[in-house]
């Protein structure tokens, strides 16, 4: 055999074997995806606390989503890095509309908020998807799933969506939600939505980080009246019924006209504004447009009275106290002393050798003398 047939490894490409040619082939294409592989390579790399400052502000993606998983983290060491960059971006953050959407399971919210995020990209804005996906109880998991749910939005240039996990935080929202908010601001992203789980508190946690509130209702579904709840009726700015279309116009139509009805018994927004009731169809995207416009007039309205500034003081004044009980909490959890000394109280609990409150008192007294103890 010649040795250019040596080289390809080919015996039956000799001129002995009459009327046989084997080619050489194709070279194997790498097992893994370039692009992931390159993704991987940048999440390996360590990044300063001014790399984080300066890729957030350039827009970078990977950057930003890197910061707020340092931002969800449990570690001490992460959530320091985390607070620095937070307060490098802080002087940058501020300048977009921050929307909260809420509805019960069912109500059709991830499929709003494509149709919805859609018509805003349309008009030129960056739009930022923070979406608390509910998790387990017991495994503390999470599916994560709203990328899923969003294919439209999700691969749009102009949106980016972080599903985070609740973990059973305020029931789905808390401090981080809104720390990630401000970096999402930084980033250059205009609109910021936060989709809820619709359950437990967590409308109540939105509610003190958004400038509009909208909720997300569903006719037909026997809610109408279990639904008007003072609650989550008077922090609505918007009221919207989705899944209008079809053979459910008609009922969508008689919804809004109660929920109406049952607005005007409500005492007056201390915003000076009057919230709407809408109908719209996330499937057809119609009344979406009514929707961006009704948001763009209460913000108008709040900020020629003055009402937008004077709230987002408040909610940064309410944030500040719930961060302090969140690590006074920590602090007296992750303390080695309360470590050792719980299993025991809960014991004599459990044995009714002491009650509730005796151990929950004799803890904290353990706490604060071991601290005045180090003074």
């Amino acid at each position: 055999m010649s040795d250019k047939n040596k080289k390809q490894g080919h015996i039956e490409n000799d001129p002995s074997y009459k009327g046989l040619q084997v080619n050489s082939g194709i070279s194997q294409p790498p097992s893994i995806n370039p692009r992931i592989a390159e993704r991987l390579k940048n999440k390996r790399k360590k990044y300063s606390i001014d790399d984080y400052v300066k890729g957030i502000l350039d827009g970078d993606r990977g950057i930003l989503s890197q910061a707020i998983t340092l931002i969800e983290s449990s570690k001490y060491e992460h959530q320091k890095i985390a607070q620095e960059i937070i307060e490098k971006c802080l002087p940058y953050s501020g300048k977009s509309v921050r929307i909260g959407v809420t509805g019960v399971p069912g109500a059709g919210k991830s499929t709003f908020i494509e149709a919805f995020g859609k018509h805003v990209t349309g008009q030129g804005h960056k739009l930022a998807v923070l979406a608390i996906d509910p998790s387990s109880e017991r495994s503390k998991g999470s599916i994560l799933g709203d990328k899923t749910r969003m294919e439209e939005l999700s691969v749009d240039q102009n949106a980016y969506i972080r599903p985070s996990p609740s973990a059973g935080s305020l029931g789905g929202v808390a401090r981080k939600t809104r720390e990630s908010l401000i970096l999402c601001e930084a980033a250059g992203f205009d609109t910021i939505l936060i989709e809820t789980v619709g359950v437990g508190q967590s409308e109540t946690a939105v509610h003190s980080m958004v400038d509009f509130f909208l909720l997300i209702k569903i006719a037909g579904a026997g809610d109408e009246l279990q639904g008007i709840k003072r609650g989550i009726m008077e922090m609505a700015d918007l009221i919207s019924i989705n899944k209008a279309d079809g053979n459910n116009v008609h009922k969508a139509q008689l919804a809004r006209v109660q929920f109406e009805n049952a607005l005007h018994l409500f005492p007056q927004s201390p915003s000076g504004w009057s919230p709407k009731v809408l109908t719209c169809s996330a499937i057809e995207k119609t009344g979406i447009d009514n929707i961006w416009d009704t948001i763009m007039d209460y913000c108008s309205h709040t900020q020629q009275n003055g009402y937008f500034e004077q709230r987002r003081s408040e909610q940064a004044k309410y944030w500040m106290y719930e961060t302090i009980n969140e690590q006074l909490k920590d602090g007296f959890y992750q303390k080695q002393l309360i470590k050792d000394q719980i299993p025991d109280f809960e014991n004599k609990v459990l044995n009714d050798e002491m009650s509730s409150f005796v151990a929950a008192f004799k803890l904290l007294d353990a706490y604060f003398q071991d601290i005045k103890n180090k003074e």
